[in-house]
């Protein structure tokens, strides 16, 4: 059996390129098809790649493409279907906002599509509005034609697979398609236990990700909050942080161990989250999660087992979690334990197990017709 992996872009190394480390880690000869491949975007992270087949579309050859991308997205269309992937039995796809599940098999050539989600600016999620009238009408422009092809692309796929049931329910609403959950790999640490020292937030500093209620809740009530990670936000959430929040950028695997180990919480204010694997790490460390209720993260953390979640996108919502937070005590066992149910060993099993099913399925003879 012959398998390609599709990738949107290398640019940035998240939760998306670890889901596909784990994929290529089980099927290790597959060549991964991608849009571009930006090394110096990567930085070191570029080095996990370092041995791997990858073929890159044309986009690779367009000047800075790397920070032109979503301004080309017109082009999306013509970057998936230049690539020839003629030659494979199975194609697994993953894709979110741009679109790599669009590449062109051959009608026996099974593709599986892992859906990270399907591209929130093109599905009425809430995204920073353009600083021009023109960039708005451009984007509303292209916007409306990438929603008529992706839809149209989405009939390409044979199975879908998506990170949590908050996916799967916008792949039946936006697609029309129904989708197997199969909660992204974890590297789950599976010990450890909370500190006392400071509240922690960990991932990129995006509008989406709402750190400044974060920012704003600890210092209304007067809670040091270490900020890991970095982003688009930064400058401005530096701003409006006082000194009692520490901004530490972005650290090895290496470190986090001992930023765990420190913190009292994870604060997650991120709206509308597709999963959320980092609070899932968070617990794998012993260490609790106060979450805004919206998205996955309902699916991973358990309401005052391993965590705590606030109703509203506020600071006065988010500091009343924090005060209920404090007057209880959370279990570090209990918060291991649900993190291992979302570890590499079971997404990477549970997987396989779908491929081997659905490519067996794809080879059985086609009925005969009645008489």
């Amino acid at each position: 059996m012959k398998v390609a992996l599709v990738h949107d872009y290398l640019k940035e190394f998240g939760g998306a390129e670890r889901v596909l480390e784990v994929l290529h880690r089980l099927w290790p000869e597959a060549p991964v098809f991608t849009a571009f491949f930006d090394r110096q975007a990567l930085g070191p992270a570029a080095e996990r790649f370092a041995d791997w087949d990858i073929r890159t579309s044309f986009a690779q050859r367009l000047p800075a493409i790397g920070r032109r991308h979503h301004t080309l997205r017109f082009l999306i269309p013509y970057f998936w279907e230049s690539l020839d992937l003629s030659g494979f039995d199975l194609v697994i796809s993953s894709s979110s906002g741009y679109l790599s599940k669009s590449v062109l098999t051959r009608p026996e050539t099974l593709h599986i599509c892992y859906c990270h989600t399907p591209p929130r600016y093109l599905w009425g999620y809430a995204q920073p509005a353009a600083a021009s009238w023109y960039r708005r009408a451009y984007e509303l422009w292209v916007n409306t034609g990438l929603r008529q092809y992706d839809f149209a692309a989405s009939q390409r796929v044979d199975r879908f697979v998506a990170n949590s049931h908050a996916v799967a329910r916008r792949i039946a609403k936006f697609y029309g398609k129904s989708a197997q959950v199969i909660p992204p790999p974890v590297r789950v640490h599976g010990g450890g236990r909370a500190g006392d020292e400071y509240y922690l937030y960990v991932g990129r500093l995006s509008r989406p990700k709402q750190v400044d209620l974060a920012i704003r809740a600890c210092e209304q009530l007067n809670r040091p909050l270490w900020i890991v990670g970095s982003g688009q936000e930064e400058a401005r959430l530096r701003a409006l942080a006082g000194p009692g929040v520490r901004f530490l950028g972005n650290l090895p695997d290496e470190r986090m161990a001992e930023i765990y180990a420190g913190a009292k919480a994870l604060l997650f204010p991120c709206a509308h989250e597709d999963f959320g694997i980092v609070p899932v790490e968070a617990m794998g460390h012993g260490v609790p999660v106060i979450a805004l209720d919206q998205g996955g993260v309902r699916e991973s953390v358990v309401e005052g087992r391993t965590g705590l979640f606030f109703a509203e996108a506020s600071p006065a919502s988010l500091c009343a979690a924090i005060e209920r937070f404090e007057a209880h005590h959370f279990s570090a066992r209990a918060c291991i334990e649900r993190a291992g149910q979302f570890s590499e060993a079971v997404f990477s099993r549970r997987f396989e197990q779908l491929v081997e099913s659905e490519f067996n399925v794809s080879r059985l003879p086609a009925s005969p017709l009645p008489l």
